[in-house]
């Protein structure tokens, strides 16, 4: 294949017994491994040991799945977990240098509260936080925050663009060295090294500033998750990382180029953002092996569970009315995430493909991609993605937890690693060095030398003798 120059990245993505929608019910999964912390603890230092740049934790602020009425108790596992800014902060004392990116909603929480968390995570981990920015999509989640429905798709990320700008206004409240803690002198702070914000706006009026030193890397990394024309110029505009779903080569390389297209307008380099597909890899030693475990997690799917996934992955409306072995029907544009309901609607006419068979088919992965291989067959398929630049690397979508985490660490890695595509050891310690991200400057300092400098082009003119 051509050669494309550095490593790739890697994430790894932890939903608590694995991304099936059945996992949970794998004769080797833990059944409560999202209130496990000991269970957290060892996938964390496994993914560390084995070099991953971050590992990701996706959040919601209601129960999964509510958006859906016919749901039963045999719903999935994922409605009892942590909440993933405590569970990092927890995490980072016992890992030394992998990422720690927690998902936060713009809707359901204040920017100053955000700004704050993610601020401190960074100083305690020394440098290794990032904020996956989500707008929310679910009617469910806005009911536990005083509203009847979620807002509107449009104004919720009009809502989430101003928030971010705010978050980074706030992240920038003080200079990197303007805390003296002079013991001798008194002097705790240098007060020109202080900077309220005074923001103003349509949805935030916030003061500041932050009550916490300036980040590690100065802002924690910016990861998005929105693939819809919104979400795309809001992650041109604000995202260091896009977390996102394509089903084929043809439409990552359409994605990226589209992404890292649109960030010239805002002055922004291409390496300024990396795109991070999601990967549900299920690998065996052999083609046979990994079928059969495959296999073995379909057959755990129940027919409701699979039936309210599609539902809600195809904009929350209730298919319970309509043959399991019958088409998707034609279904209004959803206020939930646009751009996955569109995946699930073009993948199932792609591949005419029953509404049984769309839920088979996506159970694993949710509409990220899956793959099915022996370690030469996925890292086939992950190089290719990689070199025709439809991915800078991968978001690790196990299917099972820690099973399948442990097989592509084990069997896959050695093979990236034989075809000088991802690391053997570190080479910094933040999360912004892993991925390659520049730490932005604090503009203070720029804007006083620009000044000094314009006072010295510009002599004193000295009045005439009277």
């Amino acid at each position: 294949m051509t050669q494309r120059k550095g490593f790739l990245s890697l994430g790894a993505f932890l939903y608590p017994s694995g991304h099936h929608i059945a996992a949970w019910r794998h004769p080797e999964a833990k059944a409560d491994a999202g209130i496990d912390f000991r269970h957290y603890i060892e996938l964390a230092q496994a993914a560390e040991a084995a070099k991953f740049d971050l590992i990701f934790l996706a959040d919601g602020v209601g129960t999964r799945g509510d958006n859906v009425d016919f749901l039963s108790r045999t719903a999935h596992s994922y409605q009892a977990q942590f909440e993933p800014i405590t569970l990092l902060s927890a995490l980072a004392a016992v890992t030394q240098r992998i990422g720690l990116v927690a998902t936060a909603s713009t809707s359901f929480n204040e920017p100053y509260h955000i700004a704050r968390k993610f601020a401190s995570l960074d100083h305690i981990s020394g440098g290794r936080a990032g904020w996956n920015l989500v707008t929310s999509s679910s009617a469910h989640e806005a009911r536990n925050f005083n509203r009847e429905e979620h807002f509107a798709h449009a104004d919720r990320y009009e809502r989430a663009s101003e928030f971010a700008d705010v978050v980074a206004g706030l992240w920038n409240s003080w200079e990197d060295d303007a805390f003296e803690r002079d013991k001798a002198g008194g002097r705790f702070y240098d007060p020109d090294k202080r900077h309220v914000l005074h923001h103003r706006g349509k949805h935030f009026s916030v003061q500041g500033p932050l009550n916490v030193s300036r980040p590690p890397q100065g802002h924690p990394v910016v990861v998005q998750a929105g693939s819809s024309e919104a979400g795309r110029e809001l992650a041109a505009r604000t995202a260091e990382a896009v977390f996102t779903a394509q089903q084929t080569l043809e439409d990552a390389v359409a994605f990226y180029a589209d992404i890292k297209g649109r960030l010239a307008r805002y002055g922004r380099d291409a390496d300024d953002l990396k795109i991070l597909p999601g990967v549900f890899p299920v690998v065996g030693r052999s083609e046979s092996e990994a079928k059969e475990k495959f296999e073995q997690l379909q057959s755990l799917i129940d027919p409701v569970v699979g039936l309210a996934l599609v539902s809600g992955l195809t904009g929350g409306f209730d298919l319970s009315g309509h043959p399991l072995d019958g088409p998707i029907p034609p279904l209004p544009e959803t206020n939930a995430s646009k751009s996955r309901q569109q995946l699930m609607i073009d993948l199932a006419r792609r591949e005419n493909l029953t509404i049984r068979q769309l839920y088979q088919r996506v159970a694993g992965a949710r509409g990220h991609w899956q793959l099915v291989g022996t370690p030469g067959q996925i890292a086939d398929q992950l190089e290719e993605r990689f070199v025709h630049h439809g991915a800078d690397g991968y978001n690790i979508m196990a299917p099972t937890l820690p099973g399948g985490l442990t097989d592509f660490i084990a069997l896959v890695l050695p093979e990236l690693r034989r075809r000088g595509l991802f690391r053997s050891e570190y080479e910094g310690r933040t999360l912004r060095e892993h991925l390659g991200l520049k730490r932005p400057a604090h503009p203070a300092p720029a804007a006083r030398k620009a000044i000094a400098g314009a006072r010295e082009a510009t002599p004193l003119s000295v009045p005439a003798a009277g």
